[in-house]
């Protein structure tokens, strides 16, 4: 099976050629961790680790298969390979003082990770000083609501034949005018959901109405958003959304931003309208890197 943890610039105790950065690429001063979707493949995120190291940033990629949530354990591994992975960007990060860090996240998985990170570094001040901005693609939803996580299994389970992660019905290589869209789908027309995946979603939900609510499943979870609520980083924050998305409802992700707001938190967002669940790339790719320019430029030191 494939890596949870792929670093696409050299970790700090691998040097060799046959390391994990094989193939000559130096370090640059900044690192991307890209935190996957349920469900992400390493090939998926390959695509975003190209984007950030054609503007000069290292990436490191991590993704949970949903084999790993759905255990006995009831992701007691996952949080052992964030562990891992928080020591290894603290590794990173202690080789050389410079070194600055960005998160992108991808849907809910993605940023309980990040959350999961944050709560591993919390006493590593030091390092959280060095995280200069955090972009959210297709997150958040703060409550514990099992339809939200019925949904996003059932996408991942499902994949292509999924109607939450169809394709969208705008321009296929989205292309913009006067960085208008040029034409706007609305949910209703997205497609329509088979009788097995109703089935499965019905399933997964009543699951979830038992599995979230047990006790110690409760208490981690509550923790991890606990720190996302209120002790992120005093860092930009960034919210990549989109209207049309079935999984992750619009209204949460722009309730927790204006929560942030109230904080003082500086947040900028974008809503896509009609790019299904973290496809927002792949249906506006002009645009979408677009907005990672803009906000790279916010984060300073990191620049494109």
């Amino acid at each position: 099976s494939e890596p949870f943890i792929q670093w696409d610039a050299l970790p700090p105790q691998d040097t060799s050629a046959g390391g994990a950065g094989a193939g000559g690429r130096e370090e640059g001063p900044a690192l991307v961790v890209l935190l996957g979707w349920l469900g992400a493949r390493q090939k998926h995120l390959r695509r975003y680790a190209d984007l950030y190291r054609d503007r000069g940033v290292g990436s490191v990629r991590f993704v949970v298969p949903v084999r790993e949530l759905l255990g006995l354990d009831l992701g007691r591994r996952v949080e052992r390979r964030v562990a891992d992975l928080s020591a290894e960007i603290a590794a990173w990060c202690d080789a050389d003082r410079s070194r600055t860090l960005l998160f992108h996240t991808f849907s809910n998985t993605g940023w309980l990770a990040y959350g999961a990170v944050l709560e591993n570094l919390q006493s590593r001040a030091d390092i959280i000083e060095r995280i200069k901005g955090c972009i959210v693609d297709s997150a958040p939803v703060l409550e514990i609501r099992p339809e939200v996580w019925a949904a996003g299994f059932s996408a991942a389970m499902l994949k292509k034949s999924s109607s939450l992660t169809g394709p969208s019905a705008d321009s296929p290589d989205g292309s913009t005018l006067n960085g208008a869209l040029n034409k706007v789908t609305s949910v209703s027309e997205l497609t329509k959901p088979s009788w097995g995946e109703t089935f499965l979603l019905s399933t997964l939900q009543k699951f979830f109405e038992i599995v979230l609510h047990l006790p110690d499943v409760n208490r981690r979870m509550h923790k991890v958003l606990s720190v996302l609520s209120d002790k992120q980083p005093p860092c930009p924050q960034f919210y990549l959304y989109s209207s049309a998305d079935r999984v992750i409802p619009a209204e949460c992700v722009e309730s927790f931003i204006n929560m942030q707001r109230s904080l003082g938190v500086s947040v900028s967002a974008h809503n896509f309208v009609s790019s299904p669940h973290v496809d927002h790339y792949r249906s506006f790719p002009h645009l979408y890197s677009a907005k990672i320019d803009e906000f790279l430029k916010v984060c300073s030191p990191v620049s494109v």
